[in-house]
């Protein structure tokens, strides 16, 4: 049971499809014909099935295609398919090579370039096709459109990647140097059920199609204690094993990497991601990737950026502990497809098609949506808030502060992080098993009363202040240990002391210079260090505070640093580390905020 629940977990988050209760357009125009089971053969003679849904006319319609690893025919595919067809288009929804009704071996992102070029000039060779094709779909499904877009197949003309990756290293299987372990665990550990099956059937020729198997222990792949026996593991998940052989980011994680080919991306995108969702940053460098670097101008002119709230952490008006209200559900997601594909390949002058203002960032305590002219937004301005303490920031309980004024001479501030005790995460961009760690803003306090926490805190503000943008924590740090990680979260506090979280980041610290390069520390040397909290849109009210916490450990989201400096996937080994954040005169520790003045916001 418990199986089931995260599949169904992870492939509601994936179906960018799914509309909201108030999700209205025009009344339905055309009647379906369903085709089920619609072969398809790749250019190396693997055949994927595909089900297709056209609207029952004598006419060619553009072609909106989904290529998924989820199963093509569950009712999340298949109903708002079959809607999006009443409006005038074809759709294809395409299990991807080695998943469920398709032909070959299932490995990520490896074949999606290929066959997503592939399934893109079928479809525009489709009889009832109008040569114009489409691409959507959330998290992987927003990796087979980016993947497909890089080979740049000629009847590709948009695309509509939601809350996915740009970089499948950083950013999707690490951060920061540092193992996504909840992540990459209970997706792998779902993703092998259906290979289970496969094999199964290829043994036993039995049929595809058996219900969910639970698999001995969830995640199944929970490192360093891999499944017994590695022969198993690399059948059922070869990748997973793959992906700890390579922690840095060398020629395995570049052949994939979007980041590498934003110049061959020639197609209009509309990139859709959300506050709390675990590939926030992808969205957002996909947005600026393109818009900077795009092959053609078209497409470099062509890119939309609409920043919701939840994705991953859950769609509606309620995420996580916080009631965002009625405008959080303002672009239900079939409504934005429709409108996305009905300006581009329709001519509709709807809310995409002003080029002047390209970006739709929902604001959390405005609970309000702006347009903006780009992203991050040009009036922001970035400003230090230096770290301060008499040498006794941890916790609480502790003396930590922060403002704008420069530290002079202070005592630096000291915790010890113990790998066997590691901070527990609580809420945050955590992916898919609500059931066991919930995601989205949570209430801090249970880790902000750990003396391996430091927390610093600005005093109550006078006036509201909105942080819009980028956010950066720069460290003067050092460490007993030769490897250790720092950890940062970006707080706001209400007035009754509830402390909602709204961003966070990590560093391996062997990482500080370079992800393909790592270089482990001198103990005691102090490093100047940079912590990317990745990005937020927040007006910290009157009366609140900005709180910020620094620690080294946020499991199981990340995996613990072992301290050792040893190969994380095989070494059992460990140390605590006494780990000092320096704020004085000569190491002003401070965090970057992009700050919109009063009366500076975009209207």
């Amino acid at each position: 049971m418990f199986q089931r629940k995260v599949l169904h977990t992870i492939l509601v988050i994936c179906a960018v499809w799914l509309s909201a209760p108030r999700c209205v357009r025009a009344q339905q125009s055309y009647a379906v014909i369903t085709q089920n089971g619609v072969p398809m053969k790749t250019r190396d003679g693997i055949t994927l099935r595909s089900d297709i849904y056209r609207p029952r006319a004598d006419e060619t319609f553009p072609v909106i295609l989904m290529r998924t690893p989820y199963d093509k025919s569950v009712g999340w595919a298949a109903a708002p398919a079959y809607q999006v067809a009443t409006h005038g288009y074809v759709v294809i929804v395409q299990d991807v090579r080695g998943r469920y009704e398709s032909e070959g071996e299932w490995y990520p992102f490896r074949h999606e370039s290929a066959d997503g070029y592939d399934a893109v000039e079928w479809a525009a060779a489709l009889p009832f096709s109008n040569g114009k094709v489409g691409m959507t779909g959330g998290s992987y499904v927003g990796a087979t459109q980016l993947l497909a877009a890089i080979a740049h197949p000629p009847h590709l003309a948009g695309i509509c990647p939601v809350d996915t990756a740009s970089n499948y290293h950083d950013g999707w299987t690490y951060q920061g140097g540092a193992l996504e372990q909840w992540f990459d665990q209970n997706w792998t550990t779902q993703l092998a059920t259906n290979t289970l099956w496969r094999l199964i059937a290829k043994n036993t020729n039995a049929l595809l199609g058996a219900p969910t198997l639970p698999l001995a222990n969830y995640p199944a792949f929970n490192y360093p204690a891999l499944p017994a026996g590695a022969d198993s593991t690399a059948q059922l998940a070869p990748y997973y094993l793959d992906w700890l052989a390579h922690p840095d980011y060398d020629a395995y994680w570049k052949q994939f990497s979007i980041e590498e080919h934003f110049s061959d991306i020639r197609v209009p995108a509309l990139h859709i991601g959300a506050w709390y969702d675990i590939f926030l940053t992808g969205t957002l460098r996909n947005y600026m990737g393109i818009k900077a670097r795009g092959g053609t101008e078209a497409a470099r002119n062509g890119q939309r950026l609409l920043v919701q709230i939840g994705g991953h952490a859950g769609f509606g008006r309620h995420i996580g502990d916080v009631e965002f209200g009625d405008e959080a559900i303002r672009f239900p997601s079939t409504e934005v497809l429709l409108a996305w594909y009905d300006y581009l390949f329709k001519g509709a002058e709807n809310e995409f098609a002003d080029a002047s203002k390209p970006v739709h960032v929902f604001v959390m305590g405005e609970n309000a949506y702006r347009q903006e002219s780009d992203w991050p937004p040009p009036q922001a301005k970035s400003i230090r808030y230096f770290l301060h303490s008499a040498g006794s920031a941890n916790s609480l309980r502790g003396d930590g502060g922060l403002s704008p004024a420069p530290p002079k001479k202070e005592t630096p501030d000291k915790f010890t992080y113990d790998p066997a005790n590691p901070v527990p995460s609580i809420g945050g961009s955590l992916c898919c098993d609500a059931e066991h760690y919930e995601p989205g803003p949570r209430d801090q306090r249970a880790a902000e009363n750990r003396d391996d926490v430091l927390v610093y805190s600005t005093k109550a503000l006078a006036e509201d202040m909105e942080v819009t943008g980028p956010v950066t924590l720069e460290l003067w740090a050092k460490s007993s240990a030769v490897d250790t990680d720092f950890t940062a979260k970006l707080v706001d506090v209400s007035p009754a002391g509830l402390a909602t979280n709204l961003t966070d980041g990590i560093l391996r610290v062997r990482y500080r210079d370079s992800q393909e390069k790592p270089e482990l520390m001198n103990p005691d040397q102090i490093y100047k260090i940079s912590v990317d909290l990745w990005a937020t849109s927040n007006v910290f009210k009157k009366g609140h505070l900005l709180r910020l916490e620094v620690s080294s450990s946020n499991f199981p989201r990340f995996d613990r640093n072992l301290n050792t400096g040893a190969v994380q996937a095989t070494s059992r080994e460990f140390v605590s580390a006494t780990n000092t954040i320096l704020h004085d005169a000569e190491h002003p520790s401070a965090l970057w905020i992009p700050v919109i003045p009063a009366g500076a916001a975009a209207p």
